[in-house]
């Protein structure tokens, strides 16, 4: 099950340079930032807000590097959004101080199980505490191998998204139409914690990338005028872009 697990560009102390993209695709010309074709570039869209929840990855090596990752959006969109390598035993010190906190209330983002039924949460706003939503960022099969391994993560209260939509993102096969991506799980985190405008910013970010995406993928014009990219317009503008 491909629940959320996607990347960030680097920003904490012990995450590694970006590694080249040698895979498919890697001899095109992309922009150095959102790593989409030139011509399809989305960082002119980029917006930045401050939500009313936290948001940490915790990064598989393999994910710093790909183009179809959509955790990056959540770096561009959410301020203060952290990205730390993912190691087994060894994580980031700033990662673990950062979980004893008091000013955080952190929960790990993660599909229901059996196994850690007495983990499981709801979300419950806490006076002085902001939320902070620990998302795993890999394919779904190396998210379960962090989730299972990563002892540091085993006194985490475990949540995960009601929301029962399907997912828009078209540029990785989900196993189930309603597993989302990374920036659609983020924007759902958000709804749940009342930030309704912060979601719909990231929401409105991912549909462009997703469309440019495709654009590229398909050989195909882009839409110059979406309602999503009005609204991301308007707030720049409201912003003083």
């Amino acid at each position: 099950m491909r629940f959320f697990y996607q990347m960030t560009l680097p920003v904490c102390s012990n995450n590694p340079m970006p590694k080249p993209f040698v895979a498919r695709g890697s001899r095109v010309d992309r922009c150095p930032s959102c790593l989409l074709l030139k011509r399809v570039c989305i960082c002119s869209y980029k917006v930045t807000c401050s939500a009313h929840a936290k948001f940490q990855l915790l990064m598989h090596h393999n994910e710093s590097f790909k183009p179809t990752n959509t955790g990056r959006l959540i770096s561009d969109c959410i301020a203060g959004t952290e990205v730390f390598r993912w190691s087994r035993t060894e994580p980031d010190p700033l990662f673990v101080e950062g979980l004893s906190d008091p000013r955080v209330d952190p929960y790990i983002v993660f599909p229901e199980g059996e196994r850690y039924m007495d983990r499981m949460a709801q979300f419950e706003p806490k006076v002085g505490r902001t939320p902070l939503f620990i998302i795993l960022d890999g394919t779904w099969r190396q998210a379960k191998r962090m989730f299972r391994y990563s002892r540091y993560l085993d006194q985490l209260p475990v949540i995960q998204p009601t929301s029962t939509k399907e997912t828009a993102y078209s540029l990785r096969k989900a196993l189930q139409p309603e597993q989302l991506c990374t920036a659609e799980v983020a924007s759902e985190m958000l709804r749940l914690v009342g930030d309704h405008h912060s979601a719909d910013l990231l929401s409105a970010y991912f549909t462009v990338f997703n469309e440019h995406y495709r654009a590229a993928r398909m050989n195909r014009p882009l839409l110059e005028e979406t309602d999503e990219k009005r609204f991301l317009a308007n707030y720049q503008k409201g912003s003083g872009f």
